[in-house]
């Protein structure tokens, strides 16, 4: 009995102390930079409701880190990435659907020209 007693002292104290190890995030709070950065390079701004949302969380995040919190750190981080890389795609998304409406357009005008040499 005593043995299993220290065995699950010991076991609860490796649990613990694996969560107080937690590293800060550091690599994963770049990434989501990199990926507020680039959503905002293909014209994400403050319209755009999932970069508003990423750069919350980003800055919750950097709070967290200074409150020795990582894994929440970690969790903002990894969800701001995220919101992020949406901003970006439904950017890209609508300035695709743009182009082919414009594409759409010149096709119809010029099939009226053909139809008008006929």
């Amino acid at each position: 009995m005593k043995k299993l007693c220290c065995l699950l002292f010991g076991l609860a104290l490796a649990v613990l102390g694996g969560c107080a190890s937690d590293p800060a995030p550091r690599e994963q709070i770049r990434l989501t930079e990199q990926a507020v950065q680039q959503a905002r390079a293909v014209g994400a701004d403050e319209h755009t409701a999932e970069l508003m949302l990423a750069e919350l969380k980003l800055a919750a995040a950097r709070a967290a880190i200074n409150d020795e919190d990582f894994r929440q750190a970690r969790l903002l981080s990894e969800q701001a990435e995220l919101d992020a890389r949406l901003a970006e795609a439904r950017v890209l998304n609508a300035k695709s659907a743009s182009q082919i409406a414009e594409l759409n357009r010149s096709i119809e005008r010029l099939r009226q020209q053909l139809g008008d040499l006929r």
